[in-house]
Parts: structure tokens; C-alpha cells; sequence
């Protein structure tokens, strides 16, 4: 019955993780579906190893080469990375049954209480990070923080250049930069181009 007990948890956690927390977040439908089936998985084949003469170090080694080759598959941002292995870890925490059920029942909901907390909206709302094409290819790292600043319309705390292209006359940046909430509505308009890129609008490539 506590080991009933422990896959209905694992399941409620995912749950919980996946739709209640993640999806009303980020809107992936395709991780939603991931973080699940993994989940699914790892508790099935957890519960298998832990019934059996099998060493369970066999198995974390199996989930590690399993994590490498899925995280090489797909380009994933750390927080989505972050969940992944939430959903592992519940996995393995409800599959292999070690120790008194109190204590994996308490690790469950420690691991989505943090996931809760730490990629909650207003933890650091202010911040953010962007990738920019500066249609101008400034040396002076001065003169770029200020650019930067004016062209978003925030406060740059951290810049690295990527690229220098002094033929085309462009500047490609890694821009870390604070706004304030109360103008986050007027700040200007940028176009994506990518999962974690984008280029303020009339900027060249």
C-alpha cells in the first residue's frame, strides 16, 4: 500500500508540475507532454529496478545517459531544463521506494514547491535577457551600454559582446538589463527570431 501510495504522489506531483505550474507559464505543449511521459517512465522503470537484484546505481546511470542524449536533441532553456529533471528526480524519488514513505512523500512536494518559487513570475520580473543585432559596430563598451539603454529603454547590468562585425557595420550582444514594470508597457517593439533571440525592431542582420 505505501508503495501504491508513492506512484499515486508521483503522479499527482507531475501533474501538478506540468499543467498547474509549468504549462500556465510557458505554454509548451510538446514539454508538457515530455515532462509527463518522462516521469511516467522513470517511475515505471524505477519501480522495476528497486524489485529486483538490479543495482540501482545501474539505473541512475542508465536516467544520466538517457538525460544527455534528450537534452542534445532539443535546444532547451535552463528553466526548461530545470523542470526536466524535476520530473526525473519525482520519477525516481516515487520508483525506488527508499527510506520511509514520509520522507519521499516530503521530497515530492519540496521539489515542486521550489520549482513553484524559484520560475515564479515576480521573482526578478524586472529582469531580462536578450540577444541584439546593433545596426552599428561599437568598440567602446561605454558607448554600447548606452545604446543599449536607450534602444530598450532600460538599465544594462550586464553586456557581452558576441560578435564585431566591422564590414557590415553590426553589433551582436548578449544584453542583460533591468526595466521597471510601470513603463514595461512603452518599452519598444522587437521582433523575434528564435527560442531565446530577438532583434529590436529596424536593426540590421
Amino acid at each position: 500500500m505505501n508503495t501504491l501510495a508513492l506512484y499515486a504522489a508521483d503522479l499527482v506531483a507531475v501533474t501538478v508540475l506540468a499543467g498547474a505550474i509549468y504549462w500556465p507559464r510557458h505554454r509548451r505543449r510538446d514539454l508538457v507532454v515530455a515532462f509527463v511521459g518522462i516521469n511516467v517512465g522513470v517511475l515505471a522503470v524505477a519501480a522495476l529496478l528497486s524489485s529486483s537484484a538490479v543495482s540501482a546505481g545501474l539505473g541512475l546511470g542508465l536516467f544520466g545517459v538517457l538525460s544527455i542524449i534528450r537534452l542534445r536533441s532539443d535546444e532547451l532553456a535552463q528553466h526548461e531544463i530545470a523542470y526536466y529533471f524535476a520530473t526525473l528526480a519525482l520519477g525516481l524519488v516515487g520508483g525506488l521506494a527508499v527510506g520511509p514513505v514520509w520522507l519521499s512523500l516530503t521530497f515530492m512536494g519540496v521539489i515542486v514547491a521550489t520549482m513553484y518559487a524559484v520560475d515564479h513570475p515576480g521573482l526578478l520580473a524586472g529582469h531580462r535577457r536578450q540577444v541584439v543585432v546593433v545596426d552599428r559596430a561599437i568598440l567602446d563598451e561605454a558607448e554600447l551600454r548606452s545604446h543599449l539603454g536607450d534602444l530598450l529603454g532600460a538599465r544594462i547590468t550586464a553586456v557581452s559582446v558576441l560578435r564585431l562585425d566591422t564590414v557590415n557595420d553590426t553589433t551582436t550582444v548578449d544584453v542583460r538589463y533591468r526595466v521597471d514594470q510601470r513603463e514595461h508597457a512603452a518599452l519598444p517593439e522587437v521582433v523575434a527570431t528564435g527560442a531565446h533571440e530577438a532583434i529590436p525592431a529596424g536593426a540590421v542582420r
